[in-house]
């Protein structure tokens, strides 16, 4: 049943969807990109602005579908400082490409859309849909510049991989459905109630293969063999996106799939059965993803596919929180998640100032940062601040979300996979130390004139956000800590 409170409760999606529609009448009637680009970033500012209204009323049911709580509100608010800091840097990029440059922002409203969707789903059709709105555009956004071939290669690999990993995604909600007799949350709670029997098996079968596909998403090894092509293929903004917003939305669905579907017990505790063989299954994922992302960011030598390899350790980290379960899990996945939006768009940001659509190749090798000390400072500290955050180093917001996770760890008692963190830690402080060394490096050539001031601000801002939270993380943390996960039947 729809109501007045219900209506407040999803402003957010109300509003982004208006934002969608509005957008594409603007290219209809007449095409002009900054307009186009400029009301992109005015309703997105908006649609984060709608966001106390609907805190008023939560926690909120809509329909059988969806839930608006503390959880999925602070998510939506982090989607959308991440989607605003991707436009500002696409707006820029795209200045001088070739060709139709207005339909990236549609594609972009759009898969937005799907992820505001994705953090208030409560129900498998619900995920499905919003899962695939957010997805499908990123496919026209990473081949965008059609021209170039790696944009296409990249667009043409994530399609197709995509495609198969939501063809088991499905298949593990038809054996969910098949035991239970419902696609909701919570109904999935029923299954690992059931013993040991075949029953127990099916439904721990679909669920391993549902969040096989959400896997797929989070670039969580074995899944991850995607992500460094595309990646590498993408631009630079859209990079920052797929870094971000698709990866926050997945791991927000993937949090209350988890608590809501009774893989946790209320307090957090380790249940027997299924879903503790469950809890074993990702803990081996993340251990996985930690060594497989640092091994393959070690020699790299595009900087892209280098944040591409270390988004999949990055991610491993976080299931470490996950695994861990309980209140503080959420708190510690906030705050990590937190840590690496700003990061990566700083890190991308910097990328992005230095690159052009139409120069063929982003400006992403270690050869083109080379000497960026010299050339130019601010952004030579900027990416080095972000880098030393990636590896976790104090006074940037990365200490303070690897921070969470160990706390995490050590309160569940997970001290093998407290052990993969710090290894991966030790592996991947070597490759940003590498980067930051060329930055600093003699190298001749000509200082960098910094034209773009809307990308030069939201680097800016993404630096200033990783310091303070590395310094003052308390709001954040009074933030997370009163923002749970309802538990609604």
């Amino acid at each position: 049943m729809i109501n007045n409170d219900s209506l407040i409760a999803l402003l957010p999606q109300l509003v982004s969807s208006a934002l969608v529609i509005v957008v594409m009448m603007l290219i209809a009637i007449r095409r002009n990109y900054n307009l186009v680009a400029g009301v992109t970033v005015v309703g997105l500012a908006a649609t984060l602005a709608t966001i106390p209204w609907a805190s008023q009323v939560a926690p909120q049911t809509a329909t059988a579908l969806f839930i608006v709580d503390g959880m999925s509100l602070f998510y939506t608010g982090l989607i959308l400082a991440a989607a605003i800091g991707s436009t500002l840097l696409l707006w820029t990029y795209m200045e001088n490409a070739a060709g139709n440059r207005e339909e990236v922002f549609l594609l972009l409203t759009l898969s937005v859309n799907g992820a505001l969707l994705l953090v208030t789903a409560r129900h498998m059709a619900s995920l499905f849909v919003a899962l695939e709105l957010m997805s499908v555009p990123l496919y026209g956004m990473a081949g965008y510049l059609f021209t170039q071939r790696r944009s296409l290669e990249s667009a043409t690999k994530y399609l197709v991989l995509s495609a198969a990993a939501t063809s088991v995604m499905l298949f593990g909600m038809a054996f969910l459905y098949a035991q239970s007799g419902r696609l909701d949350f919570g109904g999935v709670a029923a299954l690992f109630t059931s013993g040991h029997g075949l029953d127990a098996f099916l439904a721990q079968a679909g669920l391993v293969l549902l969040i096989a596909g959400l896997a797929f998403k989070l670039s969580l090894a074995p899944f991850h063999q995607w992500t460094l092509d595309v990646y590498d293929g993408a631009p630079a903004p859209v990079g920052a996106f797929l870094a971000t917003v698709g990866k926050v939305a997945v791991v927000a669905v993937l949090l209350r799939l988890l608590q809501m579907g009774g893989v946790f017990g209320a307090n957090g505790e380790y249940p027997a059965g299924p879903a503790y063989s469950l809890l074993n299954v990702l803990a081996v994922v993340a251990v996985l993803s930690i060594l497989a992302g640092n091994l393959l960011a070690l020699r790299q030598e595009s900087l892209k596919r280098l944040l591409a390899a270390s988004s999949i350790a990055h991610f491993g980290y976080l299931l470490v929180a996950i695994v861990a379960g309980g209140v503080f899990a959420n708190e510690a996945a906030g705050m990590y998640l937190t840590a690496y939006v700003f990061t990566s768009l700083g890190a991308f940001g910097v990328i992005s100032v230095l690159s052009q659509a139409g120069d063929g190749r982003d400006a992403d090798t270690l050869a083109a940062v080379r000497g960026l000390g010299r050339r130019s400072p601010l952004l030579a500290l900027a990416l080095s601040v972000m880098l030393l955050s990636l590896a976790g180093i104090p006074l940037t917001a990365g200490f303070i979300g690897k921070f969470y996770v160990l706390a995490a760890g050590m309160a569940a008692g997970l001290w093998w996979l407290l052990g993969a963190v710090v290894i991966g830690s030790a592996l991947g402080l070597y490759f940003y130390l590498r980067v930051i060394a060329a930055i600093y490096a003699p190298a001749e050539g000509e200082p960098v004139r910094v034209a773009h001031g809307i990308a030069t601000l939201t680097v800016i801002l993404a630096l200033v956000t990783v310091l303070v939270i590395g310094v003052w993380p308390q709001p954040l943390a009074h933030t997370l800590y009163f923002a749970p996960i309802a538990q609604v039947p």
